[in-house]
This record gives structure tokens, sequence and C-alpha cells, in this order.
């Protein structure tokens, strides 16, 4: 399991319990939390690790000069062999679409390449549990899908992975196993993505009826 989340750092107290192999959209803002970015005021917070944060800006996080040298970039840390670093980056480039951009200037590539960079880099160093952060907010429809996909891809080819993805895009939903909707701060409702998004859309609905109707 992801693990068990009970957290009152700007939130309301929570718990929240996630199976591996799944891709879980939250509509909120927990992703800090569970990062280690922002501490508990009190509770608890269990993520398996390694974990990784894949931030909402690609140019956070992609720094090296090329494809290659950035998903590379975490490993040095983890003592391998020339062989096994490169290994590592070619499947992690692979599983993200990018295979044939190994040796391409960071700088030549699209919002939504970079974001794809940035998450072969997390899967290179083999994370657990990947923590994505809005990725989509600056990119146009086909990179919003490119990376979508990626991240798809990626669970598929890994083992032992999840990913939780905070997002305010509806039509993201459906491409997610599972999704976690929070308001003011708590969790309003987790299940499957076909519930929230009537969950949702019903909220839509009366809101408008309640302010232009009435």
């Amino acid at each position: 399991m992801l693990g068990f989340m009970f957290i009152t750092y700007g939130l309301e107290p929570s718990t929240l319990e996630c199976s591996f192999l799944t891709f879980q959209a939250l509509i909120g803002t927990t992703l800090q939390v569970l990062a280690g970015l922002l501490n508990t005021t009190s509770g608890a917070v269990y993520v398996k690790k390694p974990k990784c944060f894949v931030f909402q800006n690609p140019d956070y996080q992609v720094v090296m000069p090329t494809v290659e040298a950035d998903v590379a970039f975490g490993l040095g840390k983890l003592n391998l062999s020339n062989d096994e670093v490169k290994s590592r980056v070619l499947e992690a480039l692979s599983a993200v679409g990018m295979s044939s951009y190994l040796q391409r200037s960071v700088q030549t590539l699209s919002g939504g390449q970079k974001q794809r960079v940035a998450i072969a880099g997390a899967l290179a160093e083999a994370c657990k549990v990947l923590l994505l952060d809005e990725l989509t907010t600056f990119l146009d429809e086909n990179d919003q899908m490119g990376v979508i996909k990626a991240v798809r891809n990626s669970l598929h080819n890994s083992e032992d992975v999840t990913a939780l993805w905070v997002t305010h895009r509806l039509e993201e939903l459906e491409y997610a196993d599972g999704a976690i909707y929070m308001e003011d701060g708590k969790v309003v409702m987790h299940g499957d993505v076909a519930s929230i998004q009537s969950f949702i859309q019903t909220k839509q609905s009366d809101y408008i009826k309640r302010t232009y109707c009435s």
C-alpha cells in the first residue's frame, strides 16, 4: 500500500489509502506534504520510498544541458556503474516515449517534453511513488496528452509504482484509476472516477442554479 495519511497542515485531518500500480488523481493540494516539502503540525504521514516529486514547472527540475545528462543526474548518488546508469536512462526514456531524444539539448524541448524528461528522471531512480503536481497547467493539448500517456505507460512498464496526480482539469480524471476530491482543505470524496465526476458535475449544476436561476 502507499500508506496512511493523517495531516493537519492547512488541511482538515484526513485519511487516504491508495493501492500500488494505480494512477490516482487528487483535486486539492496535499502533494507537498506527501513529498516532505511541508511539515505537518500533528499526525503522521507515511509514503513508501523512494518517492519523487515532479514540479508543475519543468524548468525548476530539468536543468542539465542534454536529455541524457538530465535523466542520469539523480543517479550519481546511487553508486552505479556507467553501464547501469546508461541502462536505467534508456529504459526510463523509453517508458515516456523519449528514447530518440537522448542527445537533444534540453533547451530545444517543448514544455510537455521537458515534463516527460522529469518523469523519466524519477523512473530512472526506481521511485515507488510519483508525486505529480499539476503537470499539464502550462501545456497545450498535444503536450497535455503526451504527458498523461507517459505517466500511464510508465505505470504499465514499471513494477510497484503509484502515481499521485494533482489536477484541476476534470477531463484528466478519465485516465486515472481512482480520484480524491478535496474542498476547503478536507477530503470530500475518494472513489472511482465516474463517481467523482458525477459528484462534481452535480455540484457545478447546483451552483449554477443557485447563482443564476434564483
